[in-house]
């Protein structure tokens, strides 16, 4: 954040609101030696880990899980709403206002998405989006391809292969303009190291919002990796985030300044309290960090 700030590129964006950006930056973490969420702020990881374990299709967002059920689930906004999760609620809330003229408040929009079943059924679908394509890709033909269930498979049966990866980005949802926002965390790719049998897990982002969105794409990098090992008998051992396009919105600017005059503290432990007998079996329940204690949250204005 501070080379953003020293040495990013002024550009201007889609959201109007411009940016200080670089490009190719990377990120590493040793799992083993405490979980990487930021403590120079408060991460809200409860609603992270929500987040990433609606992507999958988990336990909390669909009690009578199929793969279909599944890319249901992770496709409609209210499934969020109802645990409290209100990250995704922009950008269907502001195309409901541009197409319809109805300058209706977030708050109310997302009111009527959580109780009223015509204006969810609606306004309330996200598209395509990441659980959709991870765990139920459309091909030609018919089929529906599960990429997650396909990782785990790989690393139970070929823990060395170099195609033990899932990938969002599909490129026909996506010009069909399909999605409320095309993946931004588009590959997760995982790595097997069986002199000291620990998985790590890397994620490319094709963009990076460095300082609302990068917190949530840690911690939820290192969740992900951290519960496929379990499931998958290894230890975990590093993440890898690879930022294309990684950003400070100008908006921003004084809350990163704020941010970085923070001394970092020590990183938490992660509890997993109960192990279920599927990786997406797993709900916010069963999670815990030990030791957490950031700095209070900082505000900021999403971009949409």
């Amino acid at each position: 954040m501070q080379e953003l700030l020293d040495n990013g590129s002024e550009r201007t964006d889609r959201t109007g609101v411009g940016t200080n950006a670089l490009f190719g930056r990377t990120l590493r973490f040793n799992l083993q030696e405490g979980f990487p969420v930021l403590t120079t702020k408060r991460i809200f990881w409860k609603t992270a880990f929500k987040e990433i374990l609606w992507m999958l299709g988990c336990k909390d967002t669909n009690p009578s899980m199929t793969v279909e059920g599944a890319a249901v689930s992770t496709t409609r906004l209210r499934v969020l709403l109802e645990q409290n999760v209100h990250i995704w609620s922009e950008w269907p809330h502001a195309k409901y206002v541009k197409e319809t003229g109805d300058n209706i408040s977030l708050k109310d929009f997302e009111d009527r998405v959580l109780n009223d079943d015509a204006f969810d059924s609606s306004w309330g679908s996200l598209g395509p989006v990441y659980g959709k394509q991870w765990r139920a890709w459309s091909t030609e033909d018919g089929r529906s391809i599960d990429q997650v269930s396909e990782v785990i498979s790989m690393l139970k049966n070929d823990p060395y292969g170099r195609r033990i990866l899932w990938d969002g980005w599909n490129v026909a949802d996506i010009y069909a303009g399909k999605m409320a926002l095309p993946p931004c965390h588009k590959q997760y790719q995982f790595f097997v190291n069986p002199e000291t049998n620990t998985l790590s897990g890397a994620c490319v982002q094709r963009s990076a919002d460095a300082f609302l969105g990068l917190g949530f794409n840690l911690a939820n990098l290192a969740l992900v990796t951290s519960l496929l090992a379990e499931q998958t008998g290894y230890v975990p051992g590093e993440i890898v985030w690879f930022g294309l396009d990684t950003h400070l919105y100008l908006n921003h600017v004084e809350q990163a300044r704020e941010q970085l005059a923070r001394t970092p503290r020590e990183f938490p432990k992660l509890i997993i309290k109960s192990k279920p007998d599927s990786l997406f079996g797993y709900s916010i329940d069963d999670l815990d960090l030990e030791g957490y204690d950031p700095y209070p949250a900082i505000k900021a204005q999403v971009a949409v």
